[in-house]
């Protein structure tokens, strides 16, 4: 019995001499990380699971950059997006908005139905009054006739000088222009026959602008009322008042050349590059085929140095645009409107109706060369 509890005692030694050695673990703990690396493998398996955890955040890491990667993959399939969308865009577009959305293809189109019309559309504009407007458009709508055409002539005036020119007073008119633009009545209910097809102007004009001034497509009123006459004639002549309004605008945009009058003086001559500012405007946004026929002087006194000097100003600076044909002072002009007659019904064999004769022989052979 002694002898096993001698072997006991010693056996207890160890076991106290084995205890403090895990107590010592804090010294290698200061050593390399490798020798603890067997103590906690020998001990337990849930032990090995420690190293399990840096694991685990590398596997964190890992998924982060798996977050950032996924935006990489997505920019392939945004284009696929972008592609569906406008398709779908443009056909419901097309649907419900159908000419106005596509101005480059559905404007040709327009202005290829606009010009199929037969008729010629002249515009006699310059923004100055008194620089005989109304006088040449009308005899040389007289002029053409003559020459075996047939013409219509269109007051766009509010004052009514070209319907009057004709005998007709514009204060007894029923209907007129201002019944054309602002409520589509047919352009052959106010036509009305003389030496030439008149279509009649009133005092009502003046108003036009007013009651089109909320219109949709207001600028192509006057060019979808001729549209309806086209076939009936070989050319339109329009008198336009002296400005550059809306009635002037619809005119430039129904016509298919402008011819300028222009009184042989200074201050005349300066409105030339405000109408050329708003001829481009008309050829950027309504009528692209209107061009200037030529620029006529008129009211020329030869007698003058000032008018002379007012021909080679123009010519100088517009060259080839400006007519030959010259258009002098006659007294015959002033009369001829009294008798509610043209000058060429007037004074056929006079030089005021020579005038014009010459200046249509001109525009028939193609304007100025």
């Amino acid at each position: 019995m002694q002898k096993n509890g001698v072997a006991a005692e010693p056996e207890e030694v160890v076991e106290a001499t084995e205890a403090p050695e895990p107590e010592a673990q804090p010294e290698p703990e200061q050593e390399p990380v490798a020798e603890e690396q067997p103590v906690a493998e020998q001990k337990d398996a849930p032990e090995a699971e420690a190293p399990a955890v840096p694991d685990e955040s590398a596997a964190t890491e890992i998924k982060v950059e798996r977050v950032e990667e996924e935006p990489a993959v997505e920019p392939p399939l945004d284009p696929e997006e972008i592609i569906h969308d406008p398709d779908e865009g443009r056909i419901s577009a097309d649907a419900a908005i159908a000419p106005k959305r596509t101005p480059g293809v559905i404007h040709t189109e327009q202005a290829a139905e606009g010009r199929k019309r037969h008729a010629e559309v002249y515009a006699f504009a310059n923004q100055k009054g008194g620089v005989a407007k109304t006088t040449t458009t009308l005899n040389l709508a007289v002029a053409f006739a003559e020459s075996g055409h047939r013409v219509l002539c269109v007051d766009l005036d509010p004052q009514g000088n070209l319907t009057m020119s004709q005998g007709i007073d514009p204060d007894k008119v029923e209907k007129s222009m201002f019944d054309v633009l602002v409520h589509q009545v047919p352009l052959t209910e106010i036509i009305q026959k003389r030496e030439i097809d008149i279509a009649v102007a009133s005092i009502d004009l003046a108003g036009a602008e007013i009651a089109m001034s909320t219109m949709i497509g207001r600028e192509r009123s006057l060019e979808k009322a001729l549209d309806a006459v086209a076939e009936d004639y070989d050319f339109v002549c329009i008198d336009t008042p002296p400005s550059l309004g809306l009635l002037t605008i619809n005119a430039l945009t129904a016509a298919d050349k402008v011819i300028v009058p222009v009184q042989c003086e200074y201050l005349s001559m300066r409105g030339l590059v405000q109408l050329q500012n708003t001829l481009e405007m008309i050829r950027d946004n309504l009528n692209p085929g209107v061009v200037i026929e030529g620029i006529l002087p008129t009211m020329l006194d030869s007698r003058t140095v000032h008018a002379k000097e007012a021909v080679e100003i123009l010519e100088e600076n517009f060259g080839d645009l400006v007519f030959k044909s010259r258009i002098r002072k006659a007294i015959k002009f002033a009369e001829a409107p009294v008798r509610g007659a043209s000058v060429l019904k007037y004074d056929p064999k006079g030089n005021a109706a020579e005038y014009y004769r010459d200046l249509a022989k001109e525009v028939l052979t193609h304007g100025a060369s």
